[in-house]
């Protein structure tokens, strides 16, 4: 039904398109000069949303069409490591309200002064997997501390992952007898209820050593699907990670099991840029791009992999 109602959407959104064209295309054959203004704003939006359907094209992987689990992680750097996590779970979230994508947060560890050592966030909508995957990566941030007490310029990391969410059971086949279960008190916010009763979960896949926690629901049962959901997430990514050695093993190429250089860099000292080392798009208005708008790096990411199968 989701896949019936998703096709529907796409079906109903180029009827619309064709229709403004054919509108368009009457209102020009009028050749009346008072009509100029409005011909070209319509005009100017109609290709804007050309162009949103030309990256939206480029989304035909296997699971871009996807929901998508989003996991940040502070990097070394203590207190500012971890606020800029907590910068960065801010600007997917006011991403992901400004495409009216649902988000939930399934698990979160705060930090011990300020931000957050970890979060991870449920994503659902049409092709979110598909736009979020140019997120995976180091992201960098380069300011004066608001943490020292001397005012010093720091560099700060955090590591994005982005998780495919897998609605096929083929897709991961897990056997109950390789998991163990694990409950325990919510160390978060959540009331009296999430404080008394161990409503959080820790799942561990026995062999892979894959763990995984929520603990952001009052119900133990909810906590336990959300934690099913992201394990299966994970093990399909363990699983196409082997399956991409293995073809680099064929091809004689060396795959490297670490976290890699910074994808982008988000410098607010000395000067204001935002830069995507893989594209090398930049961005001066920095404060718009940790509001959310990241569409312009998102979407010259997508266009510089065809070719790639990335």
């Amino acid at each position: 039904m989701r896949q019936f109602a998703r096709l529907k959407r796409d079906v109903d959104s180029w009827r619309e398109l064709r229709q403004r064209t054919r509108d368009l295309v009457e209102l020009l054959d009028l050749e009346d000069q008072s009509l100029e203004a409005e011909l070209e704003s319509e005009v100017e939006s109609l290709e804007a949303e050309i162009e949103r359907r030309e990256t939206h094209a480029l989304l035909s992987g296997e699971y871009d069409n996807s929901n998508a689990i989003l996991a940040i992680h502070a990097g070394a750097g203590g207190t500012d490591s971890q606020d800029w996590a907590a910068m960065l779970q801010r600007m997917y979230l006011r991403w992901a309200e400004n495409h009216d994508y649902d988000t939930q947060i399934l698990d979160l560890s705060e930090g011990e002064e300020a931000g957050i050592k970890s979060v991870t966030i449920s994503l659902e909508g049409d092709y979110v997997y598909g736009y979020l995957k140019a997120e995976k990566g180091v992201h960098r941030l380069v300011r004066l501390s608001p943490f020292d007490s001397a005012s010093r310029r720091h560099t700060s990391f955090a590591l994005v992952e982005v998780l495919p969410e897998v609605e096929a059971e083929e897709d991961i086949d897990i056997n109950p007898n390789d998991l163990r279960i694990d409950t325990y008190r919510s160390a978060g916010a959540g009331g009296q209820n999430v404080q008394k009763n161990e409503t959080a979960i820790r799942i561990t896949h026995i062999p892979t050593g894959v763990v995984v926690t929520c603990q952001n629901e009052r119900s133990q049962t909810q906590n336990k699907e959300n934690a099913m959901k992201v394990l299966k997430a994970r093990l399909l990514e363990l699983k196409e990670a082997q399956q991409a050695e293995e073809l680099a093993e064929i091809k004689g190429d060396h795959v490297k099991a670490e976290w890699g250089s910074q994808i982008r860099s988000y410098v607010l000292h000395p000067y204001q840029m935002v830069k995507d080392h893989r594209t090398d798009v930049e961005r001066g208005n920095t404060q718009a791009v940790l509001d959310g708008d990241l569409d312009l790096f998102i979407e010259s990411y997508l266009r510089s992999t065809i070719g790639e199968g990335a």
